[in-house]
């Protein structure tokens, strides 16, 4: 009788341990199905995938009144480009057909994407105070002997890129405060600012859609 007894309370003590052991199971499931299910419906702040692009910076994706934020911690996907031809549709640039020759030539000559954007808002707001039939949105080449002038964007902006790695970075000058030292000597700090704000405004993809 006795030993009866003590294998139904090892059978009992076996099948306590089974289904807590179960119990722990479905709740280590359950919880994990929770967990992703708010990583997939939560916003997405990083690009991933050519999918999560589309639903960051499609036309009528997002909400009006929300901003881009795109970082480039992409995989397989480099956001740069977009960042570029976004933030010329933002204002209306006429190098919007030129976005990814900008971030293609900015590549080839090793410095960021930002410098040929950010210093053509600051020196002509993205072209549309270019001098007339220029094709000359930098402010450079412009003097009281005459002003330079290019066929069409696409030649000024392979132009420009190879100016800035030769006239600027190239000699170590890399900050715009350095830049505005040789390219805007005059200035009282404003270009240097405005290229700073306008940099940031791209590296931080916070400007309004």
């Amino acid at each position: 009788m006795v030993l009866q007894m003590d294998k139904l309370q090892s059978m009992l003590k076996r099948v306590f341990f089974l289904s807590g052991f179960l119990v722990l199971g479905v709740f280590m499931c359950f919880f994990e199905l929770v967990v992703l299910s708010k990583t997939t419906d939560s916003k997405v702040f990083g690009i991933s995938t050519e999918e999560t692009i589309r639903i960051l910076v499609g036309n009528g994706e997002i909400l009006e009144d929300e901003k881009i934020k795109v970082n480039e911690n992409a995989l397989g996907v480099d956001a740069r480009p977009i960042i570029i031809k976004r933030y010329l549709e933002k204002y209306k640039s006429p190098l919007v057909p030129y976005s990814d020759l900008i971030y293609q030539v900015s590549k080839d000559y090793g410095f960021e994407y930002y410098w040929i954007v950010a210093i053509a808002q600051q020196e002509s707001n993205l072209c549309k105070k270019a001098p007339e039939d220029s094709h000359n949105c930098w402010g450079y080449g412009i003097h009281k002997r005459g002003t330079l002038k290019f066929e069409n964007y696409e030649l000024a902006i392979r132009s420009y890129a190879e100016y800035l790695k030769r006239e600027y970075f190239d000699k170590g000058l890399t900050t715009p405060e350095e830049i505005m030292a040789k390219y805007c000597p005059s200035s009282n700090g404003s270009w240097a600012k405005g290229v700073w704000q306008f940099i940031n405004e791209m590296e931080n993809g916070t400007f309004d859609m």
